[in-house]
């Protein structure tokens, strides 16, 4: 049992005896039921920093195309930068430091997920990468990247380069893992690694085999990077060796494991978790105490967000484009309720929301409720408001994801989630189930490029689509899609894990962690529609002088997605089930559990350039719609039709997420 004296007036034994950081929450947390008239207004230090330094820095960054600063010369890592601030001479004023760079803004070189796709990101903003790091990403030391194509077959790179399987992670760092930064707050990195260091002997036993020995490397790889932890704070004057004993310890610690991560991974999504109610229990700890006054409190809080708005990744225009902009995704969750019924909104939620009154709407973190309409009423009341007023928070259902992840799961994602600490998750992009539909129509070809990227099979030569034909060959073509998919995502992670393995954000995870296995569905919306146009009207297939089907018209009406309307519903359904299905025959890497979303928020458009004219109506290159929702035009009846159309579809076939994504404008009514 460990004993700390920066626990003093800390409840529970069960946490102090191993890591478990949601038994300390459980312990410790005080429900807040109030209003938000305790909250208050931005600090001088507040306004200089992020009013005054701050914007004006990201003012120049647009100014400058994107791009504030690049570093071409020192491969970012754990102790590669002297300590950064956002402003030398007002650097006393930030009650959270610590920079992924040397500068505000200045995106950092990272080479191991792939030395081209570094190199690119300097030469489009007018960088010039250093001639070194080339020669030894090039020929002394391999990249993730090199690794996935030194070993991808033909097959794989013409899915790939024709993008029914697009998105993928292998230029990259994967990202969507949730380091459990509060147990660097919490514990301490010596206790930390006196653990860790247990997991290392506990798997020296006679007769290891070779799962053994990548562990036991692993483990050494996360026992340096905790170290290296330590160093790293040690230049902003900090010593996390042992538990935070304050508010503002807490968070600075916290922040210090989150920076680990962002300076060693540059990964689709690096979020931060679900912290919120975890600070809380050390700013009322300090509030009763007389430590801290509310405004202190809420700088604490805004300071941290302001250091989560600057976190910049360099990357490359057609990752700005399949993502598009230029997105961190560090979500960061606020609200939703215990196992025991306790609602666990605190005053801390608030303080996180009112970031955006007290320093602007921001997209970055990625401010998340987990939604339950047995949330206090006042919190319901004034999330609304913050949502009206800035437009910069998602809403996730709390009630839908609790039953399967726990009261201490993180979004690690958009809408994905992993029980924090306890699992990790294997991003996986994107399958074209719309492109997939064409291929089963055309027997393989791809309807843009006209090349043989599926199996040859019997192409459908008849004038008009029949039903039951149409299913038996994309239920083939889907056979095919799920295991090259599968199998293509096996080899990304086997190499980014032997590449450009996550030492700092595993470090913060359980050693016998479990893993998911993330798959993704694009152009569902259009899939279910095809098949009802199939099914209910008339379809005649439009064919180029080679017989291949291009265009379709459509004779008569169907069901559509998106109406509440079971006919094409019940389609929606059986898509998501034959597809998950055909994934659970397949073999995972690392004995992970496979999972899929219908979430592709961001990338509908990239996705629908690569993919023709559909038996739904929708032409060639036009948008495909995004995650679940209905089909552009196709909602006829209402939002609350629209969102009944997607309620049917499980949660539990779709663990990796699903997404309605929505816009409302407000109205003002005259009598």
């Amino acid at each position: 049992m460990a004993n700390f004296e920066q626990w003093a007036g800390f409840k529970g034994r069960k946490w102090t005896h191993s890591v478990d950081v949601r038994d300390f929450i459980q312990e410790n947390y005080t429900p807040y039921e109030g209003d938000e008239s305790f909250l208050e207004g931005p600090t001088e230090a507040t306004d200089k920093l992020w009013g005054g330094r701050l914007q004006e820095l990201q003012k120049e960054e647009r100014a400058k195309g994107g791009v504030l600063d690049m570093e071409t010369e020192v491969v970012s890592g754990l102790t590669a930068y002297g300590p950064g601030y956002i402003d030398e001479s007002m650097k006393d004023l930030e009650q959270i430091v610590g920079l992924q760079t040397d500068k505000p803004l200045k995106r950092a070189f990272m080479p191991y997920g792939g030395i081209k796709m570094a190199e690119q990101a300097c030469t489009t903003y007018g960088y010039q990468p250093s001639e070194k790091l080339h020669e030894i990403f090039t020929k002394y030391h391999k990249t993730h990247n090199q690794g996935v194509f030194d070993i991808y077959t033909p097959e794989m790179k013409k899915a790939r380069h024709n993008k029914i399987i697009t998105g993928l992670p292998d230029t990259y760092g994967r990202g969507r893992i949730v380091g459990d930064y509060r147990r660097v707050a919490l514990y301490g990195i010596d206790f930390l690694i006196e653990r860790k260091q247990y997991d290392f002997e506990r798997y020296a036993r006679h007769g290891m085999k070779g799962e053994d020995f990548r562990l036991r490397e692993e483990l050494a790889d996360q026992i340096k990077a905790l170290k290296e932890m330590k160093e790293m704070a040690a230049a902003y004057g900090f010593d996390i060796s042992q538990p935070a004993k304050d508010a503002h310890e807490a968070a600075q610690w916290l922040y210090f494991g989150y920076l680990a991560a962002i300076k060693t991974q540059n990964g689709a999504a690096m979020s931060v978790g679900r912290i919120s109610t975890f600070l809380d229990i050390y700013i009322e700890r300090d509030l009763k105490a007389g430590k801290i006054t509310e405004k202190e409190a809420q700088e604490i809080i805004d300071h941290m967000v302001m250091k989560f708005r600057m976190v910049k990744f360099a990357r490359i225009p057609s990752y700005n484009q399949l993502f598009s902009g230029d997105p961190t995704w560090a979500t960061l969750e606020v609200g939703g309720l215990g196992q025991d019924g306790r609602s666990m909104v605190t005053k801390n939620d608030y303080r996180f929301l009112h970031t955006l009154n007290n320093m602007g709407p921001s997209p970055e973190p990625n401010l998340t409720v987990l939604y339950s309409s047995r949330l206090p009423e006042n919190f319901k009341k004034f999330a609304s408001l913050i949502s009206v007023t800035t437009s910069s928070i998602q809403y996730e259902n709390d009630d839908v994801m609790r039953p399967v992840w726990g009261d201490d799961y993180s979004i690690c994602c958009c809408v994905s989630a992993t029980e924090t600490g306890k699992e990790m998750q294997f991003f996986g992009a994107r399958a074209n189930l719309a492109k997939c539909l064409l291929y089963a129509i055309n027997g393989g070809i791809d309807e843009k490029n006209k090349v043989q990227v599926g199996p040859a099979y019997q192409p459908i030569t008849s004038e008009y689509l029949d039903y039951d034909e149409v299913m038996e060959k994309y239920d083939q073509m889907m056979e095919w899609l799920s295991k090259l998919y599968v199998d293509t995502l096996n080899m990304i992670h086997y190499m980014h894990d032997k590449y450009y393995y996550e030492a700092a954000q595993m470090s913060l995870i359980d050693t016998d962690v479990k893993r998911s296995f993330a798959t993704g569905i694009a152009g569902f919306s259009h899939v279910v529609d095809s098949l009802s146009a199939i099914k209910y009207a008339k379809v005649k297939v439009v064919r180029d002088e080679d017989g291949l089907a291009t265009d379709f018209e459509i004779e008569g009406d169907f069901p559509r997605y998106g109406n509440d309307d079971d006919r094409a519903d019940e389609i929606a359904v059986w898509l998501l089930k034959k597809f998950m299905h055909k994934l659970n025959k397949c073999h995972t890497y690392r004995h992970s559990v496979p999972t899929t979303s219908i979430l592709t928020i961001t990338s509908n458009v990239v996705y629908g350039k690569a993919t023709g004219s559909l038996p739904d109506g929708r032409k060639a290159g036009e948008p495909l719609s995004p995650g679940a929702n209905p089909s552009y035009g196709a909602e006829q009846s209402g939002l609350l039709a629209s969102l009944n159309s997607v309620a049917k579809l499980p949660y539990e076939l779709a663990l990796d997420g699903i997404s309605n994504t929505q816009t409302i404008n407000r109205c003002t009514w005259t009598f």
